[in-house]
C-alpha cells in the first residue's frame, strides 16, 4: 500500500525526498514495534537486547561508552540501561584496572542463556517481516540505506 493511502493523506507529499524519508520512518516504526513486542515477551527492551548482543559479539568485557557507541539506536542514557541489566543480573560491572574512570561490563551466564533463547525467534521475525521482498531487492535496499547513512553528517 502506498504511504499516502496508508496515512490517509489527502494531498501529495511536498517532495519525493519527504515521501521517502517518511516511508523509512513509518517502516522503521512498524519493524521496531514488532521487535519490541518479541523482546518484551523475553523480558527485555530493545536497548537492553542491543547491549547484550554487543557484549556477546565482542566476547570480552567492554567499556560502557564503547558499547553505547556501537548501539543501533543511540542510547543517551546508557547508564540507565546498564543499571537495568545489572538489576536483572544479566551483566556484571567492574572498574578498569588501568583507568579508574572506566567501567567494564560483561555478560553473566544467565544473559548468555537468555540471548540463546531469543536467537531463533529474532531470526524468524527478521525473515517474516521481509519475506515479501526478494533477496536481490533486499541487497539493493541495504546499499541504498548505506548511501543515505553515509550522506548524513553529524552536527
Amino acid at each position: 500500500m502506498a504511504l499516502k493511502d496508508e496515512l490517509k493523506k489527502r494531498g501529495p507529499f511536498e517532495s519525493v525526498e519527504q515521501e521517502a524519508a517518511l516511508s523509512i520512518l513509518r517502516t522503521s516504526d512498524l519493524i521496531e514495534n514488532r521487535f519490541a513486542r518479541l523482546l518484551r515477551a523475553h523480558g527485555l527492551t530493545r536497548s537492553q537486547y542491543n547491549v547484550l548482543r554487543i557484549l556477546r559479539g565482542e566476547g570480552k568485557p567492554m567499556p560502557c561508552l564503547e558499547v553505547a557507541n556501537r548501539m543501533i539506536q543511540v542510547a543517551p542514557a546508557i547508564t540507565r540501561v546498564v543499571d537495568q541489566l545489572l538489576g536483572l543480573e544479566l551483566i556484571v560491572k567492574t572498574q578498569s584496572d588501568t583507568d579508574r574512570r572506566v567501567f567494564l561490563i560483561e555478560l553473566t551466564p544467565a544473559a548468555k542463556r537468555q540471548l540463546k533463547s531469543v536467537d531463533a525467534p529474532v531470526l524468524e521475525l527478521h525473515s517474516a517481516l521481509l519475506s515479501s521482498v526478494p533477496k536481490k531487492d533486499l541487497k539493493s535496499l541495504i546499499a541504498i540505506l548505506e548511501r543515505v547513512r553515509d550522506g548524513i553528517v553529524d552536527n
